[in-house]
C-alpha cells in the first residue's frame, strides 16, 4: 500500500508551513521565533490580566490556533502531527506570555499523557521563573464504560474550556477564580466520536484499517480505532446511538443527562465530512436531544477540532446555567468561533408561513371576452393534441422526443381547468391563471419558457385595456421575458423563431385600422408558419438541439412548430366567431 496522497510540500515541513500559512493570513497574529508557538499580537493588551495558552499535536486545524483571539486564547504551542509539542517551546510560550505583563497563565490541556507530562514540565519550569501559572486538564470523552488508568481522553470540549476561560480572562478574573469555573463546568460536559474512514499521517499508511460500508464508534482524534465497530446506519441511527452511549448511566464515563437540562451543542466535523452531511447530523442531533426532553440553548456545527481527513463527526454537549450562556456568548476575535445567534435553538418557531403565489379561483369573474378567450383556449388545446405525435417526432431528431408529450400535458391541464372553472373577464387574470397551471405541470424548459411568457403579458392587457393594441403590447412583453431569460434570440433555431417574427407584425397593431386589424392578424400567422419552416436551415444555438450534430438536424424546430400552431389556433377561433 501507498500512502495517502496530500496536498502538502513535504511531511517534514508541512507543520511549519501550515503553521506559516495560518498567521501569514491574519492580521493579528505572530509566530515565535524559533519555536512552534503561535502569539496574538496585541500582546500589549494582555497587562494584568489571565493569558491562556493551549495547544498539542498538529493535524486538529483549527485547533487550536484558529482559536486565538480577544476573549479566548492568547497563544497555542503546536506538536507534530499528532505529536506531543517539546517542553522547551510550551516554556518560551508560558515566560513571553508572563514578560508581556500577564498576571497569571492558564494552561488548558488534553488528557493524553504526552500533553499531560510535556505541558507539567514546562508548568514546573515556569514555577520556577516565578510565573503564577496553572493547568486545567479537559477528559471529556464519553467512549470508554470503564477508562483506564489513563482517564478520559480529552477532545472537543475542549474548545468549550477555550472559550469559557477567554471570556473570564477578558473580564479581569483571577487565575484561581477561572479554574474554578472552568472545572465546575469540566463536569457537565461529554464528547463522542464516530467515523467512517480512518485518516493518515503526512507520508504513512492510514492509522486502521476500516472495510467500506462500516463505521467506528467512540474513536478518538489521533487515528486510534474507537470502542466498536458497525455496519453504517441513517444519520438519525447514529446519532440516537451516539447520545444513547454518552448518556448511558451503566458507564463510568457518561455524561448525566435528564429531561429539563440545558444544553449547548457541538457538532464537530472530523475533517472530511460535506457541509451537506453536517447538517443533516446537526438536524438528527438537536431532534435527537428535544425528544428526551432537553433544551438545546446554542448549536455549533462545523470543523473545530478535526482529525486531518477523517470521514466522521464527534458530538460534545456542555450542560449550562444562565451564567455559562451568558460566557458562551461573549464576543470573541478568535477567527475559527462561529458567529452563533444568541437566542435559545429549542422552542424557537423555525417555519414561516408562506403566501400563495396565484389569483385565487374565486376571484374570477366572467366579462363579455370570457367566450371568445375560452373558445381560442380550446382550439389551442385540441390543436396541441392533434399534433402530439408529430411534435414528438420532430423532437426526436434532435431532442429527447417529448416535446409533443409536454405540449399535450399543458393542453390537457387546461382543458380540465375549463370544465370546472369561468373564464375571466380580465385577459391578464386568465393569463395569471394559465401561468400557473404551465408552471405546476408542464414541467420541461419549455413550461419555464411559456410560464414566464404568460406571466410577463399578464400585466399589460387588462378588463379596461384589452384592444389590440394592447395584446401586441403583452405579446412582446412576454417574447422580451423568454429572451431575457432564456438566454436565445432570433435565429438560434427555438420557438422564438416562429414567436418574434409573428411579434413584430402584430406591433402593426397599434397602429391598423380597426378594419386592418385581421389582415395583420393572419399575416403574423403566416410570419410564425414561415419562422417555424425556417429552423430547417439553421443550426441550434440555444435548446437541447444545440448539443446535436448540425448535419444531422434537417427537420424543423419542435417548438417552433408548436407556436406557430397556437397562433394559428388562435386566428381560427377568432374567424370561426364571425
Amino acid at each position: 500500500m501507498e500512502p495517502k496522497q496530500k496536498l502538502i510540500n513535504s511531511a517534514d515541513s508541512c507543520v511549519d508551513e501550515a503553521l506559516c500559512g495560518l498567521v501569514r493570513a491574519s492580521g493579528s497574529l505572530s509566530l515565535l521565533e524559533g519555536h512552534r508557538v503561535v502569539l496574538r499580537s496585541d500582546l500589549h493588551n494582555l497587562r494584568g490580566k489571565v493569558a491562556l495558552l493551549s495547544g498539542g499535536g498538529s493535524g486538529h486545524e483549527p485547533a487550536h490556533g484558529g482559536f486565538l483571539g480577544a476573549g479566548m486564547l492568547t497563544a497555542a504551542v503546536a506538536g507534530g502531527v499528532f505529536a506531543s509539542p517539546p517542553p522547551a517551546s510550551i516554556l518560551a510560550a508560558v515566560l513571553c506570555l508572563h514578560n508581556a505583563g500577564a498576571s497569571g497563565v492558564l494552561l488548558i490541556v488534553k488528557n493524553y499523557t504526552g500533553d499531560r507530562l510535556n505541558f507539567g514540565l514546562a508548568a514546573e519550569q515556569a514555577r520556577n521563573h516565578g510565573v503564577d501559572v496553572d493547568m486545567v486538564i479537559v477528559a471529556e470523552d464519553c467512549a470508554f464504560n470503564q477508562p483506564r488508568k489513563a482517564g478520559r481522553r480529552g477532545l472537543c470540549g475542549t474548545i468549550f474550556i477555550h472559550k469559557l476561560a477567554g471570556a473570564l480572562a477578558e473580564e479581569g478574573c483571577s487565575l484561581v477564580q477561572i479554574v474554578s469555573k472552568v472545572t465546575e463546568v469540566l463536569k457537565g460536559i461529554g464528547t463522542l466520536g464516530v467515523s467512517l474512514s480512518p485518516c493518515s499521517v503526512p507520508g504513512c499508511l492510514p492509522s486502521f484499517d476500516l472495510p467500506p460500508g462500516d463505521m467506528e464508534l467512540g474513536l478518538g482524534i489521533h487515528g486510534e480505532p474507537g470502542i466498536k465497530r458497525s455496519k453504517v446506519a441513517s444519520a438519525d441511527e447514529v446519532v440516537k446511538t451516539m447520545i444513547d452511549h454518552m448518556t448511558n448511566p451503566d458507564s463510568q464515563s457518561h455524561l448525566p443527562l435528564k429531561s429539563g437540562d440545558s444544553v449547548v451543542v457541538c457538532v464537530n466535523n472530523l475533517g472530511a465530512l460535506s457541509c451537506l452531511e453536517m447538517a443533516v447530523v446537526t438536524r438528527a442531533t438537536i431532534v435527537c436531544l428535544e425528544s428526551r426532553g432537553v433544551l438545546v440553548a446554542r448549536v455549533m456545527s462545523g470543523s473545530f477540532m478535526t482529525s486531518l481527513e477523517m470521514a466522521g463527526t464527534s458530538l460534545s454537549l456542555m450542560k449550562v446555567d444562565q451564567e455559562t450562556l451568558r460566557l458562551f456568548d461573549a464576543k470573541t476575535s478568535a477567527p475559527a468561533w462561529p458567529n452563533l445567534s444568541s437566542v435559545c435553538v429549542s422552542g424557537r418557531s423555525y417555519i414561516t408561513q408562506a403566501t400563495s403565489s396565484w389569483p385565487q379561483d374565486d376571484t374570477l369573474s366572467e366579462g363579455p371576452l370570457s367566450p371568445v378567450m375560452r373558445r381560442a383556449l380550446d382550439k389551442i388545446c385540441t390543436t396541441l393534441l392533434e399534433k402530439q405525435e408529430e411534435l414528438n417526432a420532430l423532437d426526436r431528431a434532435a431532442g429527447d422526443g417529448d416535446c409533443g408529450n409536454t405540449h399535450a400535458q399543458a393542453a390537457r391541464v387546461i382543458q380540465e381547468w375549463l370544465q370546472s372553472h369561468v373564464v375571466p373577464g380580465c385577459p391578464g387574470r386568465l393569463l395569471s391563471v394559465l401561468a400557473g397551471l404551465v408552471q405546476e405541470k408542464m414541467g420541461g424548459s419549455s413550461g419555464a419558457l411559456y410560464t414566464l411568457f404568460l406571466t410577463a403579458a399578464a400585466g399589460h392587457v387588462t378588463e379596461g385595456q384589452s384592444d389590440a393594441a394592447a395584446w401586441a403590447t403583452a405579446m412582446h412583453a412576454g417574447t422580451q421575458a423568454m429572451k431575457k431569460y432564456g438566454g436565445a434570440d432570433v435565429g438560434d433555431r427555438t420557438m422564438l423563431d416562429a414567436l418574434c417574427p409573428a411579434v413584430d407584425e402584430l406591433m402593426k397593431l397599434k397602429t391598423a385600422p380597426p378594419g386592418g386589424q385581421v389582415a395583420v392578424l393572419q399575416a403574423a400567422v403566416e410570419k410564425a408558419s414561415s419562422g417555424a419552416e425556417s429552423t430547417r436551415d439553421l443550426t441550434a444555438m440555444a435548446g437541447r438541439a444545440s448539443y446535436i450534430a448540425a448535419e444531422r438536424v434537417t427537420l424543423p424546430d419542435p417548438g417552433a412548430v408548436a407556436v406557430a400552431a397556437i397562433l394559428r389556433a388562435v386566428l381560427e377561433a377568432l374567424e370561426e366567431q364571425k
